[in-house]
């Protein structure tokens, strides 16, 4: 079992916890997260790029001129796509661009990010974080306690709209909860700081 050091606000050494094996743990799976980040991306995508056809652009209701006789190519109507203010061919319509992974995907997807942030020493697990009030700075101190300069990813336990909002603040610091984690998140932050609670519940989830 991979071993990791529990830190407090200030970056002192409280205790060291084991982590789990079968989520910390695994060889990571390159292939399996890049097919996650591809399919979170692509569920992004709104789909709402739009073109007009030649059976949409308002115009070219008649002929432009007779078929024979005139010397110029032969035109049906001056709104097909080789013309100017022509309809677009072959252009984008609305479309849903998301599909889903299996459940077995997923899963080994989340367990190779996690890994792969212990593998590379990006993997802080905090005593606690819990703010009275609303106040960014707080937030500041703390990632300053832990020496933190670079953009990262806060998993907290449990609901916390005042911590979840001081942080929000910040350029480069996300929030997320245990539920709403992904692997595009997990990879795209320098730095993952997990919230000693969230580890447990994190096993219970992947383990």
């Amino acid at each position: 079992m991979p071993k990791i050091n529990v830190v407090d606000k200030q970056g002192k050494i409280i205790e060291a916890i084991e982590l789990a094996d079968s989520v910390f743990g695994i060889k990571p799976n390159t292939v399996v997260m890049h097919m996650a980040v591809v399919n979170y991306l692509a569920n992004q995508r709104q789909g709402t790029q739009s073109t007009l056809t030649r059976s949409e652009v308002s115009g070219g209701g008649r002929k432009p001129w007779r078929q024979k006789g005139t010397g110029h190519a032969r035109q049906g109507s001056i709104r097909a796509p080789q013309w100017r203010h022509g309809g677009i061919a072959l252009g984008p319509k609305p479309r849903d661009y998301s599909y889903s992974l299996t459940k077995k995907t997923k899963r080994l997807a989340m367990k190779s990010a996690f890994s792969s942030k212990v593998l590379s020493n990006e993997l802080v697990v905090l005593n606690e974080l819990k703010l009275e009030e609303y106040k960014t700075k707080n937030i500041v101190e703390v990632l300053k306690g832990l020496e933190i300069n670079s953009k990262a990813l806060i998993v907290l336990p449990e609901v916390d709209r005042i911590t979840a909002k001081s942080a929000n603040n910040i350029k480069g610091i996300k929030t997320a909860y245990v539920n709403t984690l992904n692997v595009y998140d997990i990879l795209n932050y320098d730095k993952l700081i997990i919230i000693k609670k969230a580890v447990a519940k994190i096993e219970e989830v992947y383990a």
